[in-house]
């Protein structure tokens, strides 16, 4: 108990210290933001690499427009929602849950299960590095194959026994490629790893012992013993077991018990959770860093959301207000060069060259491509072969040829040989469709620029100039 007063104590007194020197650079909505914070936001997105630099004058606006998004979103409640809650817990727990353990309780794991390992190894009678020849035999060979295949590793033993070298006869009549371009070595090897019939005769043999022809499910091997010995010292592989330990998941399979016995052993007791938040603000407490790290991810998460609804999604799904801003910003949509609107069809029938037309004609752009699929493309029958858009110069050889007189020599399909073309010419937009993409950011960016302009007027906003002078100065 009196430790956990010290810890209070001494986190309260940094806090204080840390205050005195970290003045309020502007308050919004009432809600001071530190000189640290901002040059943590500043400083992290104006580095040396960033192509639109700001000064510190110029982020400012960026920064309160930030802030004031964040506000609206903390009106609206958006940090109440289960799935914002979830989404952020679990970057906030990537964050502080590895502090919980230290190195010398994830080398503790390691060394248990090193420990485990070396007994069950040496128990089971150590490891064997073998060499081996193959003669490879299907499982339902006839007679005659398995004749032959015991003819032919007989041929090697007697070969081997006449003083022929193990490794260069590997190496030329091995069936088991892996391990014969390395002379028939394989790599060391625990029982249980390998047959049953291979590993008998690892086990039964000595250091530099060769067995006779024996059978397998693979088929015929003879083998030679290159090494036995005890398992590995811890040191040799030590950076593999750690490596296992984060594979697994096993790191987090630490963090949760030592959660587990800290809440435990708490005066009053708690919960795994508590223990995390007052690790948190530790953590925050030691390093500002922490704090804003984790505090840029709560706030950016709520920003997208209210962003979504506020002017992303919104945008796209107001077509009547896309119409409109494109009806009054229609000046300032214009192409260089004219356009093709329509389509480039190939068909096989020469009659479809009028029927696709006649199919399309009356409805909307947007709606050809499903009418045309309906109409000519169903049951898995092609009938057509089409492409739809805005084209211009060099887009499509087609239209080049038939529309802008380019000249372009054109390829018809072998299957459907028939070419044709549908649409018309245009030489600006005529709606919103035909620069939708445009018109899209363009009325987002205004949806922002009104949604701004309320949200100042609505959050009085507050900077002490004499400490945005100071900003990385101080």
């Amino acid at each position: 108990m009196k430790s956990n007063l010290l810890l209070t104590a001494l986190l309260l007194w940094s806090g204080m210290a840390f205050a005195q020197h970290d003045p309020t650079i502007m308050t919004i909505n009432g809600k001071p933001v530190s000189r640290s914070e901002f040059e943590y936001s500043y400083n992290k997105n104006n580095t040396e690499g960033v192509i639109d630099k700001k000064s510190v004058e110029e982020y400012v606006d960026l920064f309160v427009n930030y802030k004031l998004k964040v506000e609206a979103a903390l009106d609206a409640k958006l940090d109440t929602a289960q799935s914002f809650q979830k989404e952020f817990a679990i970057y906030r727990d990537q964050q502080v849950r590895p502090s919980v353990i230290t190195d010398a309780d994830v080398e503790g794991m390691a060394r248990n299960i090193y420990n485990e390992t070396r007994q069950r190894v040496d128990g089971g009678g150590g490891l064997v590095r073998p060499a081996h020849i193959l003669v490879q035999m299907r499982q339902k060979a006839s007679q005659t194959e398995m004749a032959a295949a015991k003819q032919r590793i007989d041929s090697v033993y007697d070969a081997l026994q006449k003083g022929a070298d193990f490794a260069e006869l590997a190496r030329k009549v091995s069936d088991d490629k892996g391990s014969a371009v390395n002379g028939g070595e394989l790599p060391w090897l625990e029982r249980g790893q390998t047959l049953k019939e291979f590993e008998d005769q690892a086990y039964a043999l000595k250091k530099g012992e060769m067995s006779r022809p024996f059978e397998s499910p693979a088929g015929w091997h003879i083998l030679l013993l290159k090494d036995k010995r005890n398992f590995f010292p811890y040191d040799s592989v030590r950076a593999d077991i750690v490596k296992f330990i984060d594979q697994r998941g096993l790191r987090e399979a630490i963090i949760d018990k030592r959660l587990d016995s800290l809440a435990k052993t708490a005066r009053p007791e708690t919960t795994p959770a508590d223990i995390l938040a007052q690790r948190q603000a530790e953590l925050e407490a030691g390093d500002p860093a922490v704090k804003y790290l984790i505090q840029e991810y709560h706030d950016g998460l709520l920003l997208y959301e209210i962003s979504n609804r506020t002017v992303w999604d919104k945008a796209s799904k107001d077509e009547d207000g896309l119409k409109a801003y494109f009806a009054k910003n229609k000046e300032r949509y214009k192409w260089t060069e004219p356009r093709f609107k329509g389509i480039a069809y190939h068909v096989k029938d020469k009659k479809d060259v009028k029927n696709v037309k006649n199919a399309v004609k009356g409805l909307p752009f947007g709606q050809w491509t499903e009418k045309l699929r309906e109409t000519f493309n169903n049951d898995s029958i092609l009938r057509i072969r089409v492409e739809k858009g805005i084209f211009k110069k060099g887009d499509n050889s087609l239209v080049d040829n038939r529309v802008f007189k380019t000249g372009a020599e054109v390829k018809s399909l072998k299957d459907f040989p028939i070419d044709a073309i549908f649409g018309k010419k245009l030489k600006t937009p005529q709606e919103v469709d035909d620069v939708r993409s445009q018109v899209l950011a363009d009325y987002q960016e205004s949806l922002e620029r009104k949604w701004v302009e309320e949200l100042r007027r609505k959050y009085p906003v507050e900077i002490d100039q004499k400490v945005l002078k100071t900003v990385n100065k101080h």
